[in-house]
C-alpha cells in the first residue's frame, strides 16, 4: 500500500449554537485583535455580525475585512494583505463560502510568507515555509468546505482563468461549523453550493488518488447530500444540519486525494463567464459521470445505493445510469439549469485549453482529450 497523508484541522466545533465557542478559542489562546474577512452580502445581512457581536461583548478588538468577490481574485487577496498589516491584527476569523474563505487563506499565506505576495507564484503544490496566521473558518454554506481543506482558487482576471493552489500551511486552526450560521442563505445558493458539495464528494471518491479512508468520508458525505439537500433548499433546520455536516466530511476527504475535470471545466466556466461555482459543478457533474463510468469500477453502484436505489440484480450499466440519473435528478428538483446561455462556440478553445491545464484534471479516473472537453462543454449549450 502506497503511503498516504491526510491533513486536517487542529479542531473543529459542530451543531447548532457552535459560534459560542469563539470568544473562548481566542482568550485561551491570548489572541487580541482579529481580522475578519467576510463578503459583502454577508455583512449587509447581518450574518457577519452574528459573530462579530460575540467579538464585541467579549472586549476582543476586530478589523473588518470586506473586499472579496464571489470569483475572488488576485486584487482581493493582496488588498487583504496590506489591511492585515494596516490592522495591528494577530487573527483572522474567515466568515462566508469558498470565496470568503479562500480569500482569507492567501491573505494568511503571504502575511506569514511575503515572498510570495504576487499570489500567481501560490499556484499548485506551493513551496510555503510558514503556517498561515492563526485562522477560525465560519462556514455560512453548506458547500465548499473551505474551512478543512488545504487548497484555496483565486481568480486572473487579467489572463481569464482560475488557478488552484494546494499547501497543507494554509488549513485553517480551527473550524466552527454552525447550521445556524447558514440559515439565510437563499434557495438557490443553498442549491449550488450542495451540488458543490456533491461534486466534491463524487469527484474524491472516483479519483485516481483516493483510497479507503477518504472513501469512507466521501461515501458518507454522498448519503448525507441525497438525503439532506432537497430539505435544506426549503430551509429546513434538520436539512441545514445534514447538509453542514456534509459539506465539512466531504472536504476533509476531497482535500487529501484531489478532484477531477468537473471541477476543472467549472473552473474555467467561472474565469470565462463568472458563471457561480457551485451551478458550474453542478451542471457538468453528471456529463462527466457519464464520461468516466466505465472507469469506476463498482463505485457507481455504491452512489446509486446511498441515493436509496435498489441496485439488487442490475448490470454495471444499469447500476451506473442509476447514479447519473438520481444526481442529475437532484440538480433538477433543487432548481439548477441544465444549459449555460452564456456559453459561445467561439471560446471553446480557450475553455477547453484551459479545463486541459488547470490542476484538478491529472486526477480524474479517465484522460480526456481536447476534443472531448469539447463534447461535454457542448452539452451545455
Amino acid at each position: 500500500m502506497a503511503v498516504n497523508r491526510f491533513v486536517l484541522n487542529g479542531i473543529s466545533y459542530h451543531g447548532h449554537g457552535a459560534i459560542k465557542e469563539i470568544p473562548g478559542i481566542v482568550k485561551a489562546k491570548g489572541l487580541k485583535k482579529a481580522f475578519v474577512a467576510s463578503d459583502p452580502d454577508l455583512i449587509k445581512f447581518g450574518v457577519t455580525s452574528k459573530v462579530t457581536d460575540l467579538l464585541a461583548e467579549n472586549g476582543i478588538e476586530y478589523t473588518l475585512y470586506s473586499d472579496i468577490k464571489p470569483n475572488p481574485t488576485i486584487e482581493n487577496v493582496q488588498h487583504g494583505v496590506d489591511a492585515f498589516k494596516e490592522s495591528g491584527a494577530d487573527f483572522m476569523i474567515t466568515i462566508g463560502g469558498g470565496s470568503s474563505m479562500d480569500t482569507g487563506k492567501g491573505i494568511g499565506i503571504i502575511v506569514n510568507n511575503p515572498e510570495f505576495y504576487d499570489v500567481r507564484s501560490l499556484e499548485g503544490v506551493a513551496p510555503t515555509k510558514n503556517r498561515t496566521v492563526f485562522t477560525i473558518a465560519v462556514p455560512t454554506t453548506g458547500g465548499t468546505g473551505a474551512e478543512s481543506t488545504i487548497n484555496y482558487v483565486i481568480t486572473d482576471v487579467e489572463k481569464r482563468r482560475k488557478f488552484v493552489c494546494v499547501d497543507p500551511n494554509d488549513i485553517p486552526d480551527v473550524a466552527v461549523v454552525d447550521p445556524d450560521m447558514m440559515s439565510s442563505m437563499p434557495k438557490g445558493l443553498t442549491a449550488s453550493t450542495g451540488m458543490d458539495a456533491l461534486t466534491h464528494a463524487i469527484e474524491g471518491y472516483t479519483t485516481g488518488a483516493a483510497w479507503e479512508l477518504a472513501d469512507c468520508l466521501n461515501l458518507e458525505a454522498i448519503q448525507l447530500i441525497a438525503k439532506n439537500l432537497r430539505k435544506a433548499v426549503e430551509n429546513d433546520p434538520d436539512g441545514r444540519e445534514g447538509m453542514a455536516l456534509a459539506q465539512y466530511v466531504t472536504a476533509m476527504a476531497y482535500s487529501n486525494v484531489g478532484l477531477g475535470i468537473a471541477h476543472s471545466m467549472a473552473h474555467t466556466l467561472g474565469a470565462v463567464y463568472d458563471t457561480p461555482h457551485g451551478v458550474a459543478c453542478a451542471m457538468m457533474l453528471p456529463i462527466v459521470m457519464e464520461f468516466n463510468q466505465e472507469y469506476t469500477g463498482e463505485k457507481f453502484k455504491k452512489i446509486a445505493e446511498a441515493f436509496d436505489v435498489d441496485t439488487t440484480g442490475m448490470t454495471p450499466e444499469e447500476y451506473r445510469k442509476a447514479a447519473i440519473d438520481a444526481v442529475r435528478q437532484l440538480s433538477v428538483d433543487v432548481g439548477i439549469p441544465t444549459k449555460l446561455e452564456k456559453l459561445k462556440e467561439e471560446d471553446l478553445d480557450f475553455l477547453c485549453e484551459s479545463a486541459a491545464a488547470d490542476a484538478c484534471a491529472p486526477g480524474n479516473p479517465r484522460h480526456a482529450t481536447l476534443e472531448q472537453f469539447r463534447e461535454m462543454f457542448c452539452k451545455l449549450m
